[in-house]
């Protein structure tokens, strides 16, 4: 992944130093590497592939492996001030309980993930009447890791059933930029979604 990733910028910026950080689904480090170097937090990534924990260790990060699928009671509780986890929400079996654990080890949960309510995405599925393929959706139905895609109105009614406190949110389009139109619809003109969340 490379460390100029939109959404590694915008959590760079959400991120006060010295702050005690859990990367989930950390990939190869590169998130954690960028945020120690930047920011001198105090990192540990999860991971699930020992080939990208190598790369963690290489880059200097602390990194286990773990199958977040099985929840965090390895982790005491408020062990941390933030808990990331970036474009891999989709990802996991029970999300909703994935998010729980996060705010339970940490005091405010970073998320990002691809939005499905992106106008291309309807498009795709509207004119061809396919599972949409991009290159923040790039697999085919039947062999994609994503298996809870969801939208940014999905989230926003996620966190207000579940009393999360959405602190700050950003929406990008497919030019990882925010504009007008990612600020006034969201959930139509943005590919990829990004919050910073809490307990109410």
């Amino acid at each position: 992944m490379s460390i100029a990733r939109s959404d590694f910028s915008i959590i760079r910026d959400w991120i006060p130093p010295k702050a005690k950080v859990l990367d989930l689904g950390c990939g190869d480090g590169t998130l954690l590497a960028k945020l120690r170097d930047t920011r001198d937090i105090d990192g540990y990534g999860l991971e699930i592939d020992h080939d990208l924990i190598t790369q963690c260790l290489e880059k200097g990060v602390s990194a286990i492996e773990q199958d977040l699928d099985k929840g965090l009671s390895n982790i005491t509780d408020n062990s941390f001030d933030y808990v990331i986890m970036t474009q891999a929400l989709q990802a996991v079996e029970k999300p909703h309980l994935v998010l729980s654990e996060m705010l339970r080890v940490g005091r405010e949960a970073i998320i990002t993930f691809p939005n499905f309510g992106y106008w291309q995405v309807r498009s795709y599925l509207f004119f061809k009447g396919r599972m949409p393929i991009s290159k923040r959706l790039p697999y085919q139905w039947y062999d994609t890791p994503n298996i809870h895609l969801c939208s940014v109105r999905d989230f926003d009614a996620f966190c207000r059933e579940n009393n999360y406190k959405i602190l700050e949110r950003e929406v990008l389009n497919r030019h990882h930029e925010s504009n007008w139109a990612t600020r006034l619809l969201p959930n139509f003109y943005g590919e990829l979604a990004i919050y910073r969340v809490t307990l109410q």
